[in-house]
């Protein structure tokens, strides 16, 4: 038999009781799925991962009158409330089980640190939206709470409604649960859900799959993480202009925002464009218009005049040939307060007006706009913005309406392309702190793959040591990530004693 085959057997028996859950044996069914999970050939998992969690399964609950069969810390007594993390399965009358990550109504003790450490929530946020991106066909399959730990913030009302067939699971254990599957007919689905929610559970516990699922769990694997760290194509971001006209890149350092704008710009718009970068010091008058000094041959020293700024300037070389899109690629485009640098032009960065938008100047600019400005449909502005740069200016609301935001995020597929064994491990160990321990604004701080892609074994040490290790350093001294300085200044020393 074939590892893929062996590794849908381990579920085979918990997938029944799936859909199954009405039929008489309750408990002895739940007992043999739970038996079939561990130990070679035919297990998920080492049979000494079956110490790690004990299975309760009643016939029925007598205190809520609710069924369920739960995997728990095996600290817990054998029969009543219960604490820590725990998997459960709830059957309902007319539908499968209801599948899911639960914290026991007597709180988080043993699994405190399990359940309080954001990496656990992180994970299991992906994998819910992983399941629905793949699997919910337009409708809402799966679903995560923000924070595991907040037993006082129930399942959201419009989900109750979607989910009415377990309406008596939620009136009893909505506050406690922080991560749950709605199983259809698709059983291939409910597998990998199951798949994906167990893993999560026994790699907790610090249990990998047995061999002949290992295949299996690393696909389930890369498909989660890629809604941790999605990947965006330039195609993508292309298309995004051609729908918007207005696009943000933004992301940690290093991701290749500042390149996948050159790039769109030289390949998708044959070179049509300019880069221009902005600072502390961009103003107004410099990128939309206005007066600025000027040599007179008959009058002695200055006089002013109007002047077009960056902006202005593109939206007249787009209207030279409008049917041939312009890029105007701003770089650090938050390193500027936008809202005063685009003053009343704010008004011009609508896409979905019906109306042809304009704004009036206080001068005469000459051709081709005199005193009113407009931006040609053809004109596209990409940005680029580092959220690593807590000193900068934030973006507002009302400039983050008019704009289309993409996250760039590190890529292990460039690492693995361009990089040594030395910066591959060194990516691997780091990105793993951050999912594990930061914070959600510490999370957006995690080193881009330009830092690892020194493919020369001999300088991979070096590389790191003067490009990336400085960095994590400002981090530190800036407070940035003070929730996990210490792994951090572990990776450090781990990185100058190769």
């Amino acid at each position: 038999m074939n590892r893929l085959y062996l590794a849908a057997m381990s579920l085979d028996s918990l997938l029944e009781v799936i859909y199954d859950p009405n039929s008489e044996d309750w408990t002895k069914r739940n007992e043999t799925a739970f038996k079939d999970l561990f130990g070679s050939p035919n297990g998920r998992y080492k049979q000494s991962a079956e110490r790690t969690m004990t299975l309760r399964a009643p016939a029925i609950d007598m205190e809520t009158g609710v069924r369920y069969a739960a995997y728990i810390h095996p600290s817990n007594p054998t029969s009543g409330p219960y604490s820590g993390l725990s998997f459960v399965v709830f059957p309902a009358p007319q539908a499968p089980c209801l599948i899911g990550l639960v914290v026991g109504t007597q709180g988080l003790v043993p699994d405190e640190t399990i359940l309080g450490r954001p990496g656990h929530a992180r994970k299991a946020q992906a994998i819910c939206s992983w399941l629905n991106a793949k699997f919910g066909r337009g409708k809402q399959v799966a679903w995560a709470k923000q924070d595991p730990t907040r037993t006082d913030i129930s399942v959201p009302d419009e989900l109750r409604q979607k989910w009415s067939q377990y309406k008596n699971v939620f009136e009893r254990y909505g506050k406690e649960m922080y991560a749950l599957f709605a199983p259809d007919d698709d059983r291939d689905a409910t597998r990998e859900a199951l798949a994906a929610l167990l893993d999560l559970v026994f790699s907790e516990r610090g249990f990998k799959t047995l061999a002949a699922a290992e295949t299996d769990s690393e696909d389930i694997r890369a498909g989660w993480f890629e809604h941790l760290m999605p990947a965006v194509h330039q195609a993508r971001v292309r298309s995004l202009l051609a729908e918007r006209r207005f696009v943000i890149l933004q992301g940690p350092p290093g991701t290749g925002k500042t390149t996948m704008a050159m790039d769109l710009l030289s390949e998708d718009y044959g070179g049509h464009g300019q880069t221009i970068q902005f600072h502390a010091n961009t103003t107004y008058e410099t990128f939309v218009g206005g007066l600025a000094p000027a040599h007179s041959a008959d009058q002695l020293g200055l006089n002013f005049k109007p002047t077009p700024g960056l902006l202005m300037e593109a939206a007249a070389i787009a209207l030279q040939d409008p049917s041939k899109p312009y890029l105007l690629h701003i770089d650090e485009i938050n390193r500027a307060d936008l809202s005063k640098v685009l003053g009343e032009a704010i008004f011009l960065l609508e896409t979905d007006s019906k109306l042809k938008r304009c704004v009036h100047l206080p001068f005469d600019f000459g051709e081709p706009f005199h005193r009113t400005l407009f931006l040609p449909e053809n004109l596209h502005i990409v940005g680029t913005m580092n959220s690593a740069d807590r000193s900068i200016a934030i973006v507002d609301v009302a400039v983050r309406r008019r704009f289309g935001f993409v996250g760039l995020w590190p890529q292990m597929s460039v690492v693995e392309e361009k990089g040594s064994e030395t910066t591959q491990k060194a990516f691997r160990d780091l990105v793993s702190i951050f999912i594990e321990h930061a914070s959600d604004d510490s999370f957006s701080l995690v080193p881009g793959h330009s830092y690892f892609l020194q493919a020369d074994p001999t300088k991979a040490k070096e590389h790191l040591t003067t490009n990336l290790v400085p960095l994590l350093e400002e981090y530190l001294s800036q407070g940035y990530v003070a929730g996990f300085a210490e792994p951090i200044r572990n990776f450090i020393q781990g990185i100058r004693s190769l």
